[in-house]
């Protein structure tokens, strides 16, 4: 039921979005976006004490992220939302990330050459998965918020490129369980960061 709220929300934060779009002159556009994506994570006492501190934070550190997106352009800034999928393993450590996020950026020329700094925010849901060598799979889905800026460049009349850096504050969870046995601890994450490039095709 939690999962199904969070669900809920982040439905009607998008919806929002749509909606306020509808009023004003937009073009409906999508993307591609490939980034590192490093993490914060915070481990609870219990799992420090079990596992001898293990280094989740290196697990997703400079990790690949591949990204679709769709949205609404206007000239003065864009609403979209964003898919992202991100895993990685070091030494038998291994974590899933997942983000599904609405956005707003408003844009500030440069010039009249389709130069554009963009800056923004961010909410919706992340999904932390722990598939560990020897642990019990297990995952959640938390809350994201957070902001974002970059520079986009205008390509022609319908497609762009762009390179940004985002911020996220989550509060998603899971735990760490042997195989056969009880849990020995938790990890939070805590915050999120991910430097992007993308494309972009307006119709």
């Amino acid at each position: 039921m939690k999962t199904m709220k969070k669900i809920a929300l982040a439905s009607a934060i998008l919806g929002a979005s749509v909606a306020a779009t509808a009023a004003s002159a937009a073009e409906p556009f999508v993307g591609i976006t490939w980034g590192e994506t490093s993490n914060n994570i915070q481990k609870s006492d219990a799992l420090n004490r079990n596992l001898n501190n293990p280094k989740f934070d290196s697990v997703i550190n400079n990790s690949g992220t591949w990204g679709v997106r769709a949205g609404q352009q206007m000239d003065q800034g864009r609403y979209y939302v964003t898919y992202e999928n991100v895993s990685d393993t070091e030494n038998g450590l291994k974590l899933r990330q997942q983000n599904l996020l609405g956005s707003y950026d408003a844009f500030l020329p440069l010039g009249d050459n389709g130069t554009k700094l963009f800056g923004g925010g961010t909410a919706g849901l992340v999904k932390l998965e722990q598939d560990s060598k020897g642990y019990s799979r297990d995952s959640d889905v938390g809350y994201a918020i957070g902001a974002q800026a970059g520079i986009l460049q205008e390509v022609g009349k319908n497609a762009s490129l762009e390179g940004g850096y985002r911020y996220l504050r989550t509060n998603a969870s899971t735990e760490m369980s042997p195989h056969g046995g009880g849990k020995v601890g938790s990890l939070d994450l805590h915050s999120s960061s991910q430097f992007y490039l993308g494309a972009n095709y307006k119709f």
